[in-house]
């Protein structure tokens, strides 16, 4: 009977280690696919961008204006925060989808070049991850095939999931970025982190 009762316990301990080894294996695989099918969009989607910005460099094809509503999942353009080396492609829409392979254009909000609030969301597990370090005064660039337009950060705010303010329409140009907040919780997050930063020089597009 001791020997049964010693080793009850060493079996189900091993069996327990085993499990969440299982588990941990089988977590890493499903991050590294995402991980993997994220950057392989990011990578064609970024050749494609560049390739169609040569293009347009040339003159060859008439310039696109930013009244031109996007499709779903259309892609915008390109984010930049070179203070947290953060280069992503934004495409139109916030489903699940788009979310989990780039960063996502609020469809309610102004695009680049039109006046007003442009507002895109990413998670905080992935491309908006280091939004934690950015700082006021910090630069942001919004690239698309108008034009390239350039920020500057005023604020960093932590809001609760059901405060609007965020997307209000705005007087001024300005650029909101939203994700959920705190950066290291476990689960659905309780709040939201927001980055509004202001537009500078502001240029009119080609064609408007």
């Amino acid at each position: 009977m001791r020997l049964r009762i010693v080793v009850a316990p060493v079996a189900l301990q091993t069996a327990v280690r085993g499990f969440l080894l299982v588990v941990a294996i089988v977590s890493l695989g499903l991050y590294g696919y995402d991980y993997l099918g994220r950057a392989a969009y990011q990578r064609a989607e970024g050749r494609e961008f560049d390739r169609m910005l040569a293009v347009r460099t040339t003159g060859s094809v008439p310039a696109v204006t930013a009244l031109q509503r996007p499709t779903p999942s259309a892609v915008i353009g390109r984010l930049s925060v070179p203070s947290l080396h953060l280069y992503a492609m934004v495409r139109e829409g916030v489903g699940p989808k788009t979310l989990k392979l780039a960063i996502g254009h609020i469809p309610a909000t102004a695009l680049p070049g039109q006046p007003g609030n442009i507002a895109v969301a990413g998670h905080r597990d992935t491309f908006f991850r280091g939004l934690k370090d950015l700082k006021t005064g910090d630069r942001i660039q919004f690239s698309t095939l108008s034009g390239d337009f350039e920020y500057l950060v005023d604020s960093l705010t932590v809001v609760s999931p059901d405060n609007a303010g965020s997307l209000a329409p705005t007087p001024e140009n300005v650029l909101t970025m939203i994700t959920c907040y705190p950066f290291y919780f476990v689960g659905d997050a309780p709040k939201r982190f927001v980055v509004r930063a202001r537009q500078l020089f502001p240029l009119p597009l080609a064609g408007v």
